[in-house]
């Protein structure tokens, strides 16, 4: 399981305009209630491949999808063995989506709230009366009091538990299947979750919406981070360049930079192992901002280290000094000497992260000075001042991918690499080829690849870097 850190939770809630508030009060000048969530609480929106994706696991588990248009939705990464992501509408996490690598599908996990949104014609039981108070309670269903079990349920599986007249009183977990159920005299047939306590108040509102709900916050982050950006500039006296991944947070970093100091060069790490899209993106960028790019080739690097170590590994990650960190050095070395470099890092994407300083310098790029104006930003408020400054994002993210790299990474989740397999045949026919074959040489079983066994490596020494 990945690990679990804590992180300030600023996600709010006004009902009366049915959205997100990173601030205590609403644009409206209401006030707006806590919303808990698992931490680190790195919330995103949910964009129309999301909700097109939960509706299908929602449809495929219960016969009906479970969001209704024109209502916003965030998304939240929790920890899991592979994927799983917490699904808040309303002002409350209503249900959550996992992955299961070993089966290669999704799991839909409902909460209470669901049954406001949606009907299940699928996987539900329906009580008896007299068992309804003490299941209300939180007790188990038991076999005595089930008067119907939908006969798709299989042991495992996630189910509703209805009255007779339909009231949804409970979600839970299969302790049987629909024909033993219906055989049983006795035993424990769903063993139910606790029912949420959250406030859930459904209703339609736009992202145009949420950015003007949150003006204030987002004004004030913005000012805090180009006073820093400033500060830094000048007690530095380096010259000045921002990282640019073709991801979220680097463009909102450049675009704080633009507001602070003006144009500035952009510093693109390019592995050769990029998806098409960023490739397009950081070209778009550039030109729209007249940021010139200086380009630290890494392709050369990566394919050198591959042939000698392997494929890199969640806990081998030698890929980022390999085509990253040392063409980057070499970059800055021939164009500025030394430089003070913008990076996009924030404190709610990892436990290491969050330990970072805002001022640092990389043991491996000693002639580059990083700062991070957006370290205690998460990732709502980033999405929100892009979609305030207009700002041509990465489409990736449009399309599943919650975080933009190398489209080989192995700390990816099976999930997101499989989405990737089918989405970019060509690409990752190229990687798999390439690891069969160092499998091969290196005696390692048919399945390997396949399984997934080629992101562990255990036992190596992780040269993960800390902000690209």
């Amino acid at each position: 399981m990945k690990s679990l850190f804590a992180g300030a939770n600023p996600l709010h809630w006004c009902d009366a305009c049915h959205l997100p508030v990173l601030s205590k009060r609403c644009g409206c000048g209401g006030g707006a209630r806590p919303v808990a969530v698992t931490p680190p609480g790195d919330l995103r929106p949910a964009f129309s491949y999301d909700i097109t994706l939960i509706n299908q696991i929602f449809e495929d588990a219960f016969g009906s999808p479970l969001i209704p248009d024109g209502h916003l939705v965030l998304m939240n990464k929790v920890p899991d063995h592979d994927r799983m992501e917490e699904i808040i509408i309303g002002g409350a996490v209503i249900a959550a989506i996992r992955y299961l690598p070993d089966e290669g599908r999704w799991e839909a996990l409902p909460r209470i709230h669901c049954i406001r949104l949606m009907q299940p014609v699928k996987r539900y039981v329906v009580v008896s009366d007299d068992a309804a108070p003490f299941i209300e309670n939180g007790s188990s269903v038991l076999a005595p009091g089930v008067v119907e079990i939908e006969p798709h349920i299989n042991k495992g599986d996630e189910v509703f538990v209805l009255t007779e007249d339909g009231t949804c009183i409970g979600v839970g977990r299969a302790k049987m299947g629909s024909g033993e159920a219906k055989r049983a005299a006795r035993g424990q047939v769903v063993r139910l979750r606790k029912n949420s306590s959250q406030i859930f108040v459904p209703g339609t509102s736009t992202w145009n919406d949420a950015v003007m709900a949150n003006r204030g916050i987002l004004e004030s982050m913005e000012q805090s981070a180009i006073s820093f950006i400033k500060e830094v500039a000048e007690n530095k006296n380096l010259p000045l360049t921002v990282s640019y991944s073709g991801g979220k947070d680097s463009l909102a970093t450049l675009i704080l930079a633009l507001k602070a100091v003006g144009p500035v060069p952009l510093i693109f790490a390019d592995t050769g192992l990029e998806f098409p899209e960023t490739y397009e993106n950081v070209s778009r960028v550039s030109l729209e901002y007249g940021a010139p790019i200086f380009r630290a080739d890494g392709e050369a690097g990566f394919w050198e280290t591959f042939s000698q170590k392997g494929p890199p590994a969640i806990d081998f990650r030698w890929c980022c000094r390999a085509c990253k960190l040392s063409p980057i050095k070499k970059l800055i070395e021939r164009e500025w000497g030394e430089c003070l470099s913008l990076i996009g890092q924030r404190k709610y994407e990892s436990a290491r992260r969050k330990k970072t300083r805002r001022i640092w310098r990389n043991q491996n790029v000693g002639n580059q000075l990083s700062a991070s104006p957006i370290q205690h930003w998460n990732a709502l408020h980033v999405w929100l001042y892009l979609f305030q400054e207009k700002a041509p994002y990465n489409p990736l993210y449009e399309m599943g991918l919650d975080r933009i790299g190398c489209y080989i990474c192995p700390s990816s989740d099976i999930a997101h690499l499989q989405m990737i397999a089918e989405r970019y045949p060509i690409l990752w026919s190229r990687w798999e080829s390439a690891v069969c074959a160092w499998g091969a040489a290196a005696g390692r079983s048919k399945g390997w690849f396949e399984s997934g066994a080629w992101r562990v490596h255990r036992g190596g020494i992780n040269d993960e870097d800390s902000h690209y």
